[in-house]
């Protein structure tokens, strides 16, 4: 009997749309649990979700039987219509197109977890758009043009 077996873990990060400030605090853990809800179902582990006003982090373990876009997708279908529910200021709410996703070696999850967890600190120092130009750098993605990532 064949068995197929994986241990992909990514770290995805993504936007709101224009960067607006749509998260707020008061009901960013509802949006973590519904986010972690689609990952289950579809098979993932969940390590971490963390988020700001107007971006998330999560790291999740990339479950076999599923492809990382529609993994993406279905986060933000799901978590974009929980949002646009839950109070008529958020009726236009809205994920940014694009997302960044990276492989995390299993030696890093602790180190790439501890940064997720400190986003609201980071993000006292540091822009989104400066802590993407970061990662980008820090994994060498050479075809990374700014100027498709932040529409």
């Amino acid at each position: 009997m064949g068995q197929s077996l994986s241990q992909l873990y990514v770290h995805l990060t993504f936007s709101t749309e224009d960067r607006k400030p749509y998260i707020k605090e008061i009901w960013e853990l509802k949006l973590h649990a519904c986010i972690s809800g689609v990952l289950k179902k579809y098979n993932c582990q969940v390590h971490i979700i963390n988020s700001v006003s107007d971006h998330i982090h999560i790291l999740f373990g990339l479950s076999k039987d599923f492809a990382l876009a529609t993994i993406v997708n279905v986060i933000k279908d799901e978590s974009a219509r929980w949002i646009r529910s839950i109070g008529h200021e958020n009726k236009d709410f809205a994920w940014q197109e694009g997302y960044g996703a990276f492989s995390v070696s299993h030696f890093q999850v602790d180190v790439v977890t501890r940064s997720i967890k400190n986003q609201k600190k980071h993000h006292d120092n540091m822009t989104y758009k400066e802590e993407v130009d970061e990662i980008m750098q820090q994994f060498g993605v050479v075809e990374y043009d700014s100027s498709y990532f932040w529409n």
